[in-house]
């Protein structure tokens, strides 16, 4: 069955086209999103649902998901959706956030401009009747300093548009490296020296704990008389009612602002106050920019969904389609494994420790290490998956750690993964072979050679003979049959494992026949997803 998108704000048609043309069974409803009781009672139909602003994706929607696996955003901003509730529930969320980043820069920079020579105010005087030449005296962009905080992606695009304009630039941003401000040809500053020497600021930053009000009253105290700020990125960066303040007392000369703390922006401290420009969060409102954000979420949703490929998550690592090919064999391998030791450990568990070796090594962790933990936390919340698992990990405080190494045995490659308990310390290894089915292929140190079935079951020994015997006689004595079986030791007489592939299910009345034999230290019941 083709999986089911839903899209629920106005997109365009060439979004559309793109999901019919994949297969996708896609039905448009612009209006859902504004009726939140209509849109709970539709989205438990879909795997995928593609949103603009105008859908607010709460908690009770959420709840009302039971097969959505993935949200697209057309836009970078995912304010209207509940992140960490759909983290918690497995649900990958995505943006698209090279869509409209020329577009906002472009509608910063014409912000600058027109807070720069008062263009607003002198268009309402001009077709007012009035000729206020002297009233709107100006300054140019030429040799200005212009800070800009967060030189990201749109804030990257800034800082080129402003250089081409003659502005000596300085950023502020944690993340830029001193090769990416080279070669976007800035000052590298700290934020307050930003705010000390700027003639004009923007802001480019994503609204989180540590960018909120980042222009407090405090630090618009700090700035340079005489400034302008310009705002394209997020309300609530900007404390509006300081910066109203400044403006009103001429410490700062103007503002310009296409987001507010609250929006829609009805009344806000900085409306009708001298030289402040003001728009109702234009910055992508281009028709290039919505109809590449369109198309970007169309085609992100579509490939996760027909693929596996995760481009653009903000809640799980990136997989590209390419990686999907080469990496799901690995991914289903990284599950089991969490599986294994998940179903054997009945304790809480401390830590998880995840070891690549060979050319595994070099592939994408991070989404290896989210299959691992979701075959481990699966056994305990069966709704858990690679999106939720880590959160589920960090609240039960589990630490993780990885460990890569070169090639160091026979494999071209293996993944091994050890949870550690109060009591105990436990591991299980395994491969891919050419044939892309996972393998187990060590188990507490001792080597072995399994294939992965869905009904298997593990035991083990001291090493003497008859256990294959009584193994196979009494699985046989209760209609059991064996696809597979694989033995290891740790040495002669030493400690023993089976590992059996059975075409059934065991139920615990033959697994209590097996333990009263007496033989056996462990009798474990293990069940595997089937292998798609």
């Amino acid at each position: 069955m083709a999986p089911r998108v839903l899209v629920s704000d106005k997109l365009s048609p060439a979004a559309i086209k793109i999901f019919k043309d994949r297969g996708i069974d896609v039905d448009f409803e612009p209006d859902l999103g504004k009726d939140k009781k209509a849109l709970a009672a539709r989205i438990g139909d879909y795997d995928g649902l593609a949103i603009r602003s105008a859908t607010k994706v709460t908690p009770n929607i959420l709840k009302q998901a039971r097969k959505l696996k993935v949200i697209g955003r057309a836009g970078i901003g995912v304010d209207n959706i509940d992140r960490a509730e759909a983290s918690k529930r497995g649900i990958i969320v995505m943006n698209t956030p090279f869509g409209n980043m020329i577009t906002t820069a472009e509608h910063a920079i014409a912000m600058m401009f027109s807070v720069a020579r008062q263009i607003p105010e002198a268009n309402a005087s001009t077709q007012a009747g009035k000729w206020e030449k002297s009233k709107f005296m100006g300054v140019e962009l030429t040799n200005k300093i212009v800070g800009v905080i967060g030189a990201g992606n749109i804030g990257g695009v800034f800082c080129d548009r402003a250089r081409a304009l003659k502005m000596k630039v300085l950023a502020y941003d944690p993340f830029l490296s001193e090769e990416k401000a080279k070669n976007l040809s800035v000052e590298k500053v700290e934020l307050d020296q930003l705010l000390h020497q700027s003639d004009f600021i923007t802001l480019h930053v994503p609204l989180t704990d540590q960018t909120r009000n980042i222009l407090s009253a405090e630090n618009i105290r700090k700035l340079k008389t005489g400034v302008r700020i310009i705002n394209c990125a997020r309300g609530g960066l900007v404390d509006e009612q300081a910066l109203a303040i400044a403006i009103k007392e001429g410490r700062v000369a103007g503002a310009a602002f296409d987001v507010f703390s609250e929006e829609p922006a009805i009344n806000s401290p900085l409306f009708n106050l001298p030289n402040v420009v003001c728009t109702p969060h234009l910055g992508a409102a281009t028709t290039e920019a919505q109809e590449n954000v369109a198309i970007q979420v169309a085609e992100q949703l579509s490939d996760y969904l027909l693929t596996g490929a995760v481009t653009n998550a903000l809640n799980m690592p990136s997989i590209t389609a390419e990686e999907a090919k080469i990496m799901n064999p690995w991914l289903l391998l990284a599950t089991h494994l969490g599986k294994f030791v998940g179903q054997l450990t009945q304790e809480p568990i401390k830590a998880i420790n995840i070891l690549y070796d060979g050319v595994v090594s070099s592939m994408n962790l991070d989404a290896l290490n989210c299959a691992a933990i979701s075959g481990i936390m699966s056994i305990s919340n069966p709704d858990v998956n690679m999106v939720s698992a880590p959160i589920v990990a960090k609240d039960r405080g589990v630490k993780i750690s990885t460990t890569t190494q070169d090639k160091s045995g026979v494999f071209e490659a293996y993944i091994k993964v050890t949870i550690v308990t109060a009591s105990r310390e436990r591991s299980v290894a395994g491969t891919v072979f050419s044939d892309n089915k996972p393998r187990f292929i060590q188990i507490k140190g001792i080597n072995i050679d399994a294939e992965v079935g869905q009904h298997m079951l593990y035991t083990t020994n001291v090493d003497t003979p008859g256990i294959i015997g009584i193994l196979g006689k009494t699985l046989s004595d209760n209609g059991v049959n064996i696809a597979n079986f694989t033995l290891g030791r740790s040495e002669v007489g030493g400690e023993a494992i089976a590992l059996l592939y059975l075409d059934a299910p065991l139920d615990d009345t033959v697994q209590g026949k097996l333990l009263k034999t007496g033989v056996f230290n462990q009798v474990s019941v293990l069940e595997f997803d089937t292998f798609t």
